[in-house]
């Protein structure tokens, strides 16, 4: 049986993975069929490489992907191609769906971007008022 799985790479603490199909009884870093993408979970953000036609080839002849590699395939969108595929929707109505689905990951993206801002501006605002406050309790009289 075959799984599309992560093969590591890279160097010690600064890992790299590609995803391959490989029969599942091979060690996590052993013989490969096909590599068929690449994830790089250093980078901000992570980088996702696939190549869209191979895996639909693999899943379409039984291929399983593991849980990590099934939540990459989620993230960039293949994930919903194949279930798409599977429940024999056509082409035209397909590709709008892929469409929205890609607007709405780029508004989620914008959101968290501006979230993320909002909460280092008020880590900022904070620090600045933080020394201005100790000062004020310095300076109040003991017994009070």
């Amino acid at each position: 049986m075959v799984k599309l799985r992560l093969r590591r790479a890279g160097k010690k603490k600064h890992p790299f993975y590609k995803v391959v199909a490989a029969d599942m009884r091979s060690p996590r870093d052993g013989r490969y069929i096909e590599a068929v993408g690449s994830y790089d979970p250093q980078k901000h953000p992570p980088e996702l490489k696939f190549r869209d036609e191979r895996i639909l080839y693999w899943l379409r002849k039984g291929a399983q992907p593991t849980d990590t590699v099934r939540s990459l395939f989620r993230r960039s969108g293949i994930w919903l191609r194949w279930t798409l595929l599977k429940r024999g929707v056509e082409e035209s109505v397909m590709q709008k769906i892929i469409e929205r689905w890609s607007m709405q990951q780029q508004d989620r993206a914008k959101r968290d971007a501006d979230r993320k801002a909002r909460q280092t501006e008020r880590k900022k605002k904070a620090a600045k008022e933080q020394p201005k406050a100790e000062a004020a309790v310095a300076e109040a009289p003991a017994g009070q």
